[in-house]
Parts: structure tokens; C-alpha cells; sequence
């Protein structure tokens, strides 16, 4: 076929494209095309065997009886169309959750009509969302949300309640925050890591909470062997839930701070030398299992402890998932209806925890409800704080030098110094062996006194670095005995 007998087919798929359909990009330079009026966007070059653009493109054509065009003709006309969107407006793209206009919020159901709830300050409603302030993405990962019930009267937080093995008040109460937090999209929100003893139905209570935001069809994973594979499942949905952890490498812990407060992956694009393409990725993460070993301090700020207990009765599978399917629209409009509640309360910022937006959260669920989950927050924290020292033999060693410090006293050496000392306080008289890991240098030392430096301070315990005209120094202080910050707000 001559290249005159082929520009008509290019011509004619390009004009039917850009009349049925609307091209852009976002920073990241991928483009997108979203069908008139549909607020669901796909990217022009997936090559996916379902749902792709190319064959949404190929369909439209043949229904409307345009016509039947080869794979060249398409990819030409594609091409030429994704040369053209580079030039138009940069629009992002969100997957489950989203921004919009006057302090609004999108949730994505998920449904093939682009029907969606708008989170605003006075309620929420379902509506189909304009595409040029939400533009959606979807994936394998994105399942069907039902419809939400209006005025449940918070019967289906109640419902949800029922069905889990939250153990106590204080767990549910976390639940609850955790579950409004994932509505936000600006907000972070620690990640739950559902324990307890065996049998007490920490997988079932982990997919529960994962289908309140992602559907039926969300479910549980194993921990991805590494951080590439992990970035990849986080990057493909909203909530990304791992089963069964029972151990946790120091890069696995590193990847879930990243993916619980936000970072970027730079990676090469395929088939190029030098192009790069860019992942962000801030998503709410959750955790099942009975134990995952010695938890690092940098984690342990990052992490909601949610506990159950085993349940006096047991139920089917098929019982326990056909209750809960029934009663997820009750669940969903109770959820929504508590999220406006949240979100109008007004409660000050608490100033001395790490996930200030979090805590601020469960100020504002105190406000409007009164559970106590601000106080729930730090007890959790605190517990945390114990499970760090516990798995932490320096953290023990330093914290038994300070205990010899009068309080409002502080002692100064080297890193050197610090490593002598410290050494010599673990092996004692009997001179027992060091445990593996035992730092071997001041640097490894000052290195490792950073890392435990908050855990240490909620223990009282300080630690400064600082220089003289001839060395560096390391101090470790006990400060003047004094309440806690959070007590010392209170009492104003």
C-alpha cells in the first residue's frame, strides 16, 4: 500500500480521536486520554490486554462505523496525537482518591459509569465528577465500590465493629482514625499492623479495613522479595496491605517509611539510554501478623499498632463475607458521614509527635465524638517506644550509662569514648561476648545513636552533637524531671 493510501486512514483515526476524546499530560510527561465528559483517564500507550486505550479506540471506531484500521495506521495516528498533547496543559491523575475544587474530596467507586462521592465541608454526595478537577486512574487493583447509604446514624460503624476482634476501645478507635485518614489524599497516616495470638482473625479484620476503600475485590498480599517489585504494587493502587509479616529486613522497613509519608522512585525508561521516568508514591499501607522481630526506630513513629483478640464464636467464610458484603453500603455512608463530621471539628495541632497531620486527625475524632483516640495514639506510641528498646541492646546499654546521670546533668566524649564506655558497661565483668551488630567504630556508634535518638528522648533520655576547637563530641543528658509536653499544653 502506498504512503498516499495511508495518510487518509492516519487523518481519519486522528480527527475521530480528538473529537471523541480528550488528550493531556501530566508532570511526569505521560499521556493520557479521557473519553467527553468521563472522568476516568487511560494512558494512550498501555499496551494492556484489557482496558487499554488502543483498543477503547479501536472499538469506538468500529461501532460507529468509521471503519476497521491496521495496527500501523493506529500507531501512527497515535503518535502523532501524543506529539500534540505534549504541547497542552499539565493535569494530574489519582488513583481512589482525589483533590477538587473549594476544599472538596473525591472518592473513586470505582464503577464503569464514573459515578464518584464529593467530600465537601457541609456532607457528601454522589455525583460524576468534571474531568478537568478529577481525572481518574484505574487499575487491575481498583475494584468496585457499592453504592454508600445516606443517614445511617453511624449504625455501620457500629456493624464494622461487630465484625472485627479489635481488642478494646482503644484499638477501635484507631481503626476508625486510620480508615478516615485514607479518605484524605494530601494527608499521611500511619500504617496498622494487626496483631494478636493465632486465631484471632488478623487476616480477616486486615481485608475488612482494605474493603472499606477498595472493594470486594481488595484483598491481602505476601511482602514483595524486594523494594522494586514493592514500589511497583504501591504504585498500581491506593491501599496496599501485606499478610503475614514475620520478619522485616532494614530495606523492607526503609521502603514502608517511603511509601507511609511519600518519596519518588527515578528509574530508566525501557528501550532508551539515557530517558528516566519518574514513580511518586504516598499511599496508606497496612500490616498483619504476630510478630515481626525487632522494629527500627524510624518505622516505630510510622506504625499503628491495632490488636485483636480471638473470637468466642466462630463463622463460616461464606457467612462472615455475605454479612459483610451486605452491610459494606451502611458501612461506607456511616464512614463518609463521620469523615464531614472530622473534618468541621476544630481541635489544636499536638506539636510533639512525629505524624502531626495523624494526631491532629484524632484531636479532631475526639472533638466530635469524644472516643479518646489522641490518647489512644500515644499509649500506642509509647508502646512502640518499648518494642524498639526491647529489640535494642545499645538502646538498653545507653539507657543504663544515663540512669547513673543525675537528673539535669549531661556528659560529654568522643564517639570513641562513647563506644569504650558503652562497650565495657554491656560486657561487664565477666566480659560476655558482644551481640552480632554491636557497632565496631564511633562512626557506626554516632550513626546508630542517631537513628535511636528520638526513641531515647521519649525516655528521657537526650543525646547532642556538637564540636570543641579539637574534636567532635557526642552528649547524652538527663534534662531537669518535667511532664510531658502534651500534659504541659493540657495544663493551660
Amino acid at each position: 500500500m502506498s504512503d498516499d493510501d495511508k495518510n487518509p486512514a492516519r487523518q481519519v483515526i486522528t480527527d475521530y480521536a480528538q473529537s471523541h476524546f480528550r488528550y493531556f499530560r501530566t508532570a511526569d510527561g505521560t499521556v493520557y486520554a479521557q473519553k467527553n465528559g468521563h472522568p476516568v483517564a487511560r494512558p494512550i500507550r498501555s499496551q494492556g490486554t484489557t482496558g487499554s486505550h488502543r483498543q477503547e479506540l479501536m472499538v469506538g471506531l468500529f461501532r460507529d462505523g468509521v471503519g476497521v484500521f491496521n495496527g500501523t495506521a493506529l500507531k501512527e495516528a497515535l503518535d502523532l496525537i501524543e506529539a500534540l498533547a505534549l504541547t497542552e496543559d499539565v493535569q494530574p491523575v489519582h488513583i481512589r482518591v482525589a483533590p477538587g475544587y473549594d476544599g472538596a474530596t473525591w472518592l473513586d467507586l470505582g464503577r464503569s459509569d464514573g459515578q464518584s462521592v464529593r467530600i465537601h465541608p457541609t456532607g457528601w454526595d454522589i455525583r460524576t465528577p468534571d474531568p478537568q478537577e478529577v481525572c481518574w486512574r484505574r487499575t487491575q487493583l481498583t475494584g468496585e465500590l457499592p453504592l454508600p447509604v445516606k443517614d445511617t446514624n453511624g449504625k455501620g460503624i457500629d456493624q464494622l465493629l461487630r465484625l472485627c476482634n479489635f481488642a478494646g476501645a482503644e484499638t477501635e478507635c484507631l481503626a476508625i482514625a486510620w480508615l478516615i485518614g485514607c479518605l484524605g489524599p494530601t494527608v499521611p497516616v500511619p500504617a496498622p499492623f494487626l496483631t494478636g495470638p493465632q486465631g484471632a482473625g488478623k487476616s480477616t479484620g486486615g481485608r475488612m479495613l482494605v474493603r472499606i476503600i477498595e472493594g470486594m475485590s481488595g484483598d491481602l498480599r505476601r511482602a514483595p522479595k524486594d523494594e522494586e517489585n514493592l514500589i511497583t504494587a504501591v504504585a498500581a493502587g491506593w491501599v496496599t496491605a501485606l499478610d503475614n509479616l514475620s520478619h522485616m529486613t532494614p530495606e523492607l522497613s526503609d521502603a514502608m517509611c517511603c511509601i507511609v509519608t511519600g518519596a519518588e522512585n527515578v528509574k530508566r525508561a525501557l528501550f532508551t539510554d539515557g530517558d528516566v521516568f519518574r514513580v511518586g508514591y504516598r499511599r496508606p499501607l497496612l500490616m498483619t501478623g504476630i510478630d515481626v522481630g525487632v522494629i527500627r526506630p524510624d518505622l516505630a513513629e510510622r506504625l499503628l499498632p491495632l490488636r485483636l483478640e480471638r473470637p468466642r464464636i466462630r463463622r463460616t467464610e461464606a457467612e462472615l463475607w455475605a454479612d459483610f458484603a451486605e452491610v459494606l453500603p451502611v458501612i461506607l455512608g456511616s464512614l463518609l458521614d463521620l469523615t464531614v463530621q472530622v473534618r468541621a471539628a476544630q481541635a489544636d495541632i499536638p506539636t510533639d509527635l512525629r505524624m502531626a497531620d495523624f494526631a491532629h486527625l484524632c484531636a479532631q475524632l475526639d472533638a466530635a465524638t469524644g472516643l479518646g483516640a489522641l490518647t489512644a495514639y500515644r499509649a500506642s506510641l509509647d508502646d512502640l517506644n518499648d518494642d524498639v528498646i526491647e529489640g535494642d541492646l545499645l538502646a538498653q546499654t545507653v539507657l543504663k550509662r544515663a540512669a547513673g546521670l543525675d537528673p539535669g546533668t549531661e556528659q560529654r566524649m568522643t564517639s570513641a569514648e562513647w563506644l569504650h564506655c558503652l562497650t565495657g558497661l554491656y560486657t561487664g565483668e565477666e566480659c560476655r561476648p558482644l551481640p552480632k551488630g554491636w557497632p565496631t567504630t564511633g562512626k557506626v556508634l554516632s550513626d546508630r545513636l542517631k537513628r535511636l535518638q528520638p526513641t531515647l528522648a521519649a525516655r528521657g533520655v537526650l543525646i547532642e552533637w556538637g564540636r570543641t576547637n579539637t574534636s567532635r563530641y557526642i552528649e547524652i543528658a538527663r534534662p531537669p524531671t518535667a511532664p510531658p509536653p502534651h500534659e504541659q499544653e493540657a495544663a493551660f
